[in-house]
């Protein structure tokens, strides 16, 4: 009986482990009862299935004590307030579009709300102290080794010729919904490039750029993390996602401004010092420029050989709309601003999770309909595509009104809170995981511009990690 009692309290930890080691896989193939439309397939989900049920299981017998949380009474109250308003929906229930009924879209916007909860709420639960953090990270880092891997598996497919690009490509359809990029453009095992460079901008790099700041490390190998960083970076510049890349300097640098102006100023004191030296120090901190300023251009001359990257600053538009369709933003903007008829209409509860998508064909903005590619096809009669706002804040208001998307503001800010209030802890392994979250948040708050999905682990796992390590340190006398 013993030894039983010891396998369930492991058993968690190992599924916890698998979890976080299959993060990187967003479109797993073999998931049953999903259409080829679900794109979003978390290969995680698998093993959070047995997970969620056997920490209720165990919480239910009083083997392990819930983590409570504060940020769980907002998240309780959106979750009610969706529940309604989606009920609500049903009263109004719009035409069926291309064989998609209001109660179908419904059903299928709150499983992937709940897939989110399921991410979120284990987090929590499996993050209670320092040894849990650093057991998350130690799968969570060798889940990245292995998405670095394919993708420099995917690298050498496009640029050496090395390997076959049909062969490859059998390799990753056995696992992924996606065959490799035509345009070499390196997705690893995420669905396409923009979802991998994201993926990065949210879960990876945070704790890899707080490790790097603060010096703090999560294994012996004081190497590691900014190896890992390095690499990180470099797949995010051959991703060629320009949100993705935008996404990151901007978190990057608003968390350098925020948490680094001590390593700012030792920094400079340091060049200063040196080159008032020997002539050796001097020539080194000056080469040392030239190789950041290097690597810059090296980067910017890098992105630049891809067309939709030029286009940024190669343009001749004369209006905002003509700009965003000469930047193959063209549909994105037109999708969220169909979206938004459904908020005009419903401005206080919105139409209902999932209803956005009903709203948008009739509600496309005019120069859409003649200047973008991607509408045109999406309009033909036989197209069976259900559009998407592609933008969360959009998606919340249009599907839950302001109430609703106030709910999730609120939600959001109570995260953030919880993230800062470990610094109070002044214990290295808090500030290192307040940096990682705050970090975190900026991305996710930058990355649900371009990105509508509930079910993604981007926007629940570190806020997760971080609250449930607050939810602890708050309940401990702060010295």
């Amino acid at each position: 009986m013993k030894k039983l009692s010891i396998s369930l309290n492991l058993f968690p930890r190992v599924l916890w482990a698998a979890a976080m080691l299959t993060v990187p896989v967003t479109s797993f193939r073999w998931f049953p009862f999903l259409g080829e439309g679900t794109l979003v397939r978390p290969l995680a989900l698998y093993p959070l299935a047995l997970l969620v049920p056997l920490l209720l299981i165990q919480w239910r017998r009083g083997k392990i004590k819930f983590n409570w949380a504060g940020a769980l009474i907002p998240l309780g109250a959106l979750i009610l307030f969706i529940v309604a308003v989606t009920s609500f929906g049903a009263v109004i229930d719009p035409i069926p579009l291309r064989g998609q009924t209001y109660s179908g879209r419904a059903i299928r916007a709150l499983v992937t709300l709940f897939i989110g909860l399921a991410f979120f709420i284990s987090a929590i639960w499996m993050n209670r102290d320092e040894d849990d953090l650093r057991f998350t990270l130690h799968w969570l880092f060798a889940g990245l080794c292995l998405d670095l891997a394919w993708s420099g598996l995917q690298a050498v497919t496009f640029y050496t010729g090395l390997l076959k690009k049909e062969m490859v490509t059998h390799w990753q359809l056995a696992f992924s919904m996606r065959e490799l990029v035509r345009t070499n453009r390196i997705s690893g095992l995420a669905y396409e490039p923009a979802w991998l460079a994201g993926q990065f901008a949210t879960i990876f790099i945070p704790f890899l750029f707080a490790s790097v700041l603060t010096n703090f490390r999560t294994t012996r190998l004081k190497w590691l993390e900014p190896a890992l960083l390095a690499l990180s970076l470099l797949t995010v510049l051959a991703t060629y996602s320009r949100g993705g890349l935008a996404t990151t300097i901007a978190a990057a640098g608003l968390t350098f401004l925020f948490f680094g102006r001590d390593v700012l100023r030792s920094t400079w004191n340091w060049f200063i010092g040196g080159l008032r030296g020997r002539a050796l120090d001097i020539l080194f901190r000056l080469g040392m420029v030239a190789a950041i300023v290097g690597a810059a251009a090296g980067a910017f001359l890098f992105l630049s050989q891809k067309n939709f990257f030029r286009r940024l600053w190669e343009t001749d538009a004369q209006t905002l709309s003509e700009y965003i369709v000469s930047i193959n933003a063209g549909a994105r903007g037109a999708y969220s601003s169909g979206a938004m008829a459904a908020f005009e209409e419903y401005p206080l509860t919105g139409a209902g999770l999932g209803a956005s998508g009903f709203y948008i064909y009739q509600n496309l903005p005019d120069w859409a309909l003649t200047t973008v590619p991607e509408i045109a096809k999406q309009l033909n009669p036989e197209s069976r595509l259900y559009p998407n706002p592609k933008n969360l804040y959009v998606r919340l208001l249009a599907e839950t009104g302001l109430i609703g998307f106030f709910l999730f503001v609120a939600f959001q800010l109570y995260i953030l809170g919880d993230m800062l209030s470990l610094l109070r802890r002044k214990e290295p392994w808090a500030r290192f995981a307040a940096i990682a979250g705050v970090f975190a948040w900026l991305a996710i708050t930058i990355y649900n511009l371009t990105q509508d999905s509930l079910a993604t682990p981007n926007i629940w796992l570190v806020p997760g990690i971080l609250v449930g390590l607050s939810s602890i340190s708050s309940h401990k006398e702060i010295k």
